[in-house]
């Protein structure tokens, strides 16, 4: 059974545990009197900044025992942390996905496409309960977008639950008036993320308020 949202990134980092996210990039291990040296704050503070990190994942703890002395904790960031401590990389993926549009054999391009919302899917899919509900999942799944600053609601409509999703997760990628090529990539990511094909049913793009996603049929 996979496990439900996670709480690493549910809101902004303050700019303050920023500061220590970035004290810690190296990835040592290190200890509340470094980061105090580091910081040039208090160790009260520190610990402060250090429970919030550790809540939302962004840090962890490793337990130190030397010789007969009495256990010390020392702290590391996680892969979640140099995530959300990372450079924007907007430009980048800007550039890559025009440099995929502009393949021009139709048939790598289809490929290169869908392995590229395969992966992110499977990165959605690993977060949601595969036992569950479709309509279960997808307000999961609606949670994670929310992290990621996505606007989404999740509509039962019958015996089939929609997903809308009120804002463009990657704006100044869908930028190209008519073509719908992210549309279909957002398609197939939720598709492989649900578990279930879903359909692209209502597009900004096309004037519509929001864009809506809907399973194929009934079964779920």
């Amino acid at each position: 059974m996979r496990s439900d949202a996670s709480n690493s990134e549910t809101g902004a980092i303050r700019s303050v545990d920023r500061d220590l996210l970035v004290a810690m990039r190296g990835g040592e291990l290190t200890g509340i009197g470094e980061l105090t040296e580091q910081l040039k704050v208090t160790a009260t503070a520190v610990r402060q900044r250090i429970d919030r990190l550790l809540e939302r994942g962004l840090i962890e703890r490793k337990k130190v025992v030397a010789g007969r002395g009495r256990p010390t904790y020392r702290y590391r960031i996680t892969d979640q942390g140099r995530r959300a401590n990372a450079a924007d990389s907007t430009e980048l993926a800007e550039a890559m996905w025009r440099e995929m549009l502009s393949i021009e054999d139709p048939e790598l391009r289809k490929r290169m496409l869908s392995s590229v919302a395969t992966r992110l899917g499977r990165e959605y899919a690993s977060q949601l309960d595969d036992t569950a509900t479709l309509e279960e999942r997808m307000r999961v799944l609606s949670r994670l977008l929310s992290t990621r600053r996505v606007s989404s609601d999740v509509i039962s409509a019958g015996e089939l639950p929609v997903l809308d999703i009120n804002t463009c997760p990657y704006p100044t990628l869908a930028d190209g008036g008519d073509d719908h090529s992210m549309c279909h990539l957002e398609e197939q990511v939720l598709s492989e993320a649900l578990g279930k094909p879903v359909h692209l049913s209502q597009c900004r793009l096309d004037g519509d308020a929001c864009c809506q996603f809907s399973p194929t049929d009934a079964r779920h």
